[in-house]
C-alpha cells in the first residue's frame, strides 16, 4: 500500500470521527441571562401591588402606603399612566396615594423620569438628581401631603407637554415619598427616604422611529479534554435601543461549526422594556457543545414595539474550537506513518543494493600474464619446408 493510500484511508476515517462528534447534539443548551431581575415585556405591565405598595416592616408600627393612578373619585383600574399627546398639550390626572399605617403620614409628592438599568430593570432617577423630562413637565398644587391612617388621597397633577416635546416615548414615574428615621448598628440616627411610584408613559406625537442595534457580539469556548462530552460556549452581545419608543421582543442564539454544522439553538429569551437610548448585554451560556474546530454563533434578535414586529436584527461572531485530543492522535498517527514509510524506503533501498552485488560481473580489460579473450589468431599458410644456410 502506498503512502499516498495510507494517509488518505487514515485521514478519512479520522474526518468522519470528527464529523460524528461535531453532528451530535450536545448534551444541553442552557441559556443562562446576565439579569438581575425580570420586568414584564412591553404591553403586559406587572400588577401595581408589586410597585405601588410598600412592604410592611416588622412591628407593631409598621409604615404602609399605597401609590395608584387614580381619579377624582377614586382608582380608574389603571396600572400605569399611559398618555398619547401632541406637543404644547396639557392635561389634568390623579394620583391615589394610600396611608395603609395606623398614624398619620406626610409624603412628599413629585414627577421624575425613568430610565433603563444595566440590569435591565425599570428604574427612576434618584431623589437629588433633577427631571429633565416627562418628569419636569408634572406639577402638584404643593409637594408636601398628609394622609390620615387608613386613607385614601386623590391628588391633582398637571402634565403640560412643551411646545418643542421630541416625538416618541418619555418615561417617568410620581413618586410618593417618606423620610423616616432610622437607628444604624452603632447607634446613629439617620433620615432614610423611602419612596414608591406609579409609572408615566407618555408618547408625543410626530414621526415614529422604532430602532435597535446590536453593538458587538463575543463568543467563547471552554475546549473540553474529551470531546466526547462536548464544552461550553458563551455569548453575549449589547443591545441599543437607538430609536424613540421603547422596545421589547425576544433574543435567539445559534451555534454552527465548518460548513453550515448546526450545533446548538437556543431558545427565545424575553427581553426586558428598553426605553429610548437604553443599553442591556445579554449573556448566555450553551453547554455540551462539540469542539468542531471553529464555532459561529448567531445573534437573533427580534424587537417589537407596543405596536407591532419589527424587522430581525442578525450579528455573528466566530471563536476556535479545536478537537485536541483527536489532533493529537493525528499527529502521532502521521508521525508513525512518517517513520514507517522511511523504514520501508530505507529496506527497499537495501534490497535493491544486495540485489545488485549478487549477479555476473562484467570484464572491462584483460589481465596481465593471463590469454586475451577473443578467437585465436589467424594461421600462417605453409609455404614448404624451411630451409636454413649450414
Amino acid at each position: 500500500m502506498s503512502l499516498v493510500t495510507l494517509l488518505s484511508r487514515t485521514g478519512a476515517a479520522l474526518a468522519a470521527a470528527l464529523l460524528t462528534a461535531a453532528l451530535a447534539p450536545p448534551a444541553a443548551a442552557a441559556p443562562t441571562r446576565a439579569v438581575a431581575s425580570t420586568p414584564s415585556p412591553v404591553g403586559t405591565p406587572p400588577a401595581p401591588s408589586r410597585a405601588g405598595q410598600a412592604s410592611p416592616a416588622p412591628g407593631p408600627a409598621a409604615t404602609r402606603w399605597a401609590v395608584q393612578p387614580s381619579g377624582p373619585k377614586g382608582p380608574t383600574g389603571r396600572n400605569y399612566f399611559v398618555y398619547d399627546l401632541a406637543p404644547g398639550s396639557t392635561l389634568t390626572d390623579h394620583v391615589g396615594v394610600s396611608n395603609l399605617s395606623n398614624r398619620p403620614l406626610t409624603f412628599q409628592v413629585y414627577g421624575t423620569d425613568a430610565y433603563t438599568t444595566a440590569d435591565g430593570a425599570f428604574a427612576l432617577l434618584p431623589a437629588d438628581r433633577a427631571a429633565t423630562d416627562v418628569g419636569s413637565w408634572i406639577s402638584f398644587e404643593r409637594r408636601s401631603w398628609t394622609v390620615q391612617p387608613g386613607k385614601r388621597a386623590d391628588l391633582p397633577f398637571r402634565l403640560n407637554v412643551p411646545a418643542n416635546a421630541t416625538p416618541g416615548d418619555h418615561a417617568g414615574g410620581v413618586i410618593a415619598a417618606i423620610a423616616q428615621a432610622r437607628t444604624t448598628a452603632d447607634g446613629q440616627q439617620v433620615l432614610v427616604d423611602q419612596r414608591l411610584a406609579a409609572r408615566v408613559y407618555l408618547r408625543v406625537a410626530g414621526e415614529v422611529r422604532p430602532a435597535a442595534t446590536i453593538e458587538s457580539v463575543r463568543v467563547s469556548y471552554d475546549n473540553p479534554v474529551n470531546p466526547a462530552g462536548g464544552g461550553d460556549a458563551v455569548v453575549s452581545y449589547r443591545l441599543r435601543n437607538t430609536g424613540n419608543v421603547r422596545l421589547g421582543g425576544t433574543g435567539t442564539v445559534t451555534l454552527d461549526g465548518p460548513l453550515g454544522w448546526r450545533l446548538a439553538r437556543t431558545a427565545p429569551v424575553d427581553l426586558p422594556e428598553l426605553l429610548p437610548g437604553a443599553v442591556f448585554t445579554v449573556t448566555e451560556r450553551v453547554t455540551g457543545v462539540p469542539p468542531a474546530l471553529r464555532l459561529t454563533a448567531e445573534v437573533d434578535l427580534a424587537p417589537t414595539t407596543v405596536d407591532t414586529a419589527l424587522p430581525p436584527v442578525l450579528r455573528t461572531a466566530t471563536t476556535w474550537a479545536p478537537p485536541w485530543l483527536l489532533l493529537a492522535g493525528l499527529a502521532v498517527l502521521a508521525g508513525w506513518l512518517a517513520a514507517r514509510w522511511r523504514r520501508r524506503v530505507a529496506a527497499a533501498r537495501a534490497a535493491s543494493a544486495a540485489s545488485s552485488a549478487d549477479g555476473p560481473a562484467v570484464a572491462t580489460g584483460a589481465d596481465p600474464g593471463q590469454p586475451a579473450a577473443g578467437p585465436p589468431p589467424a594461421a600462417r599458410p605453409a609455404t614448404g619446408p624451411a630451409t636454413g644456410t649450414p
